[in-house]
């Protein structure tokens, strides 16, 4: 099982690691989807240490894992729904539904 979800990473990451400037396609909105899948736990670590740094500890601890958890749904979701719709080319010609950022941790 641990080679596994390493196999399923390691392609996630190879196929998302395209340049911006790469024309977007369905491999490309597959890896989306199998990195966003993938990396969606990481939001809430994210989102609390983001609010940390803004409003403190305690509103890192509290509003922090709220926003990180929405964010973590949403990545998810996102995600799989792109999984399963990468043939398809919307919603237009493949363009990332998540586009801040589009990838876990991209710059802005």
């Amino acid at each position: 099982m641990k080679r596994f979800v390493a196999v399923l990473t390691i392609t996630g990451l190879i196929l998302s690691s395209a340049l911006p400037a790469y024309a977007d396609n369905p491999a490309r909105k597959l890896g989306r989807g199998v990195a966003n899948v993938l990396t969606f736990v990481f939001e809430i670590p994210k989102g609390m240490g983001d609010v940390r740094g803004k409003k403190g500890i305690i509103a890192g601890l509290t509003w922090g894992i709220c926003q990180g958890a929405f964010n973590a749904v949403k990545r998810a979701a996102v995600g799989a729904y792109e999984i399963g719709t990468f043939p398809f080319p919307g919603p237009e010609n493949y363009q990332p539904i998540l586009k801040d950022p589009e990838f876990f941790l991209q710059k802005d």
